[in-house]
């Protein structure tokens, strides 16, 4: 009877390690795809060949300037906000159980977006580098208050309380950015393009800045991905199984605020990336965080690239910000996910 079980353990186990190895192979080369649209599309549009020329050290030096200059960084944007973005949505989801919270839904961009507005209007910051902690500090203080007043009251911290209190404190958030820049016409022209969600803006001195902070949160992120497992089945299973329930939290909102204040303060806030992403794993891949994880570290860039990719070329010789164009496909998978009989589930 053993013997049994253990076999038919043993030919689940196959198609499943199958079905993620072919996925693997899948994300990488959508990556792949995507980065050599990113790199090749735009109001000047170069062959796939010139793309690759000019990145072996060829090219005219118009190429050079194109691909070096201007796309090649917005590139290595993309792929770093929508990393950041997909992580973080991943964690929000387990943290909370609640399978439609994201960075956006739960505040935590409106936050990032209001501190980087008092910088802007007050302090003269225009430069993503240099407003990057006043995003980490709004991220960090929306997080603290979204879990303080979800988990306020008998039972502890509740989905659909932190859900409604990220919506709420969001809106007064984005309220108050709002009256901010229209009462300060150089403040709102400075953030205009930031707060559409563009990748336009992001420079070489902003990625050196912000990366690290992105490469730290999903070190912190991989990191906790395990107890995250255990965490999706209750705290006292968890608790039994051994894992550190309060350290685990602790972890997830530094992770949390690390990777949506940076890719805020990198590219502006990019709705439903982190809504999207980790479902998208979930029914393909399974429930397992650490997988979950790794397919939206993926994932997630090549929708903000594809993205990006769409903005300039649906609207040519003008440009769409990413941030609209994921509004755009996101709000109807938004309304999808709440029209469905059961949601995803997390665990």
């Amino acid at each position: 009877m053993t013997l049994t079980l253990a076999a038919r353990s043993r030919r689940r186990a196959r198609p499943r390690s199958l079905r993620v190895a072919v996925g693997a192979f899948a994300l990488v080369g959508a990556l792949v795809a995507a980065i050599l649209l990113s790199l090749a599309l735009g109001a000047n549009p170069l062959s796939p060949r010139v793309v690759l020329d000019t990145l072996a050290g060829g090219g005219t030096p118009e190429s050079q300037y194109i691909v070096w200059q201007l796309r090649v960084p917005r590139t290595l944007a993309g792929i770093a906000a929508g990393a950041a973005l997909g992580v973080a949505g991943a964690l929000i989801q387990a943290f909370t159980r609640n399978p439609l919270a994201d960075p956006g839904i739960l505040g935590v961009n409106a936050g990032a977006a209001f501190a980087v507005a008092l910088g802007v209007a007050f302090l003269g910051m225009r430069d993503p580098a240099s407003f990057v902690w006043l995003a980490f500090a709004g991220a960090l203080v929306v997080t603290l208050g979204v879990y303080l007043i979800g988990s306020s009251g008998r039972g502890g911290a509740d989905p659909i309380r932190l859900t409604l209190a990220g919506v709420a404190l969001g809106a007064v958030f984005s309220g108050l950015v709002t009256g901010m820049t229209l009462s300060n016409p150089d403040a709102f022209d400075a953030m205009r393009s930031w707060h559409a969600g563009s990748l336009l803006g992001a420079g070489a001195d902003a990625l050196v800045a912000i990366v690290p902070f992105i490469a730290v949160g999903l070190i912190i992120a991989f990191g906790v991905a395990p107890g995250l497992n255990a965490l999706a089945l209750g705290d006292d299973v968890a608790r039994s199984h051994g894992a550190n329930v309060r350290r685990i939290r602790v972890f997830v909102v530094i992770a949390v605020t690390l990777l949506a204040g940076a890719a805020m303060a990198l590219v502006g806030p990019i709705a439903f990336v982190g809504l999207m992403v980790p479902h998208v794993a979930r029914w393909v891949f399974g429930v397992d965080q650490r997988i979950i994880l790794g397919v939206s570290v993926v994932l997630a860039p090549v929708v903000v690239l594809a993205a990006d990719v769409l903005g300039r070329v649906l609207i040519a010789p003008a440009e769409m910000p990413a941030g609209i164009v994921t509004a755009f496909v996101g709000a109807p998978v938004l309304i999808a996910l709440a029209m469905r009989r059961r949601v995803s589930g997390l665990g």
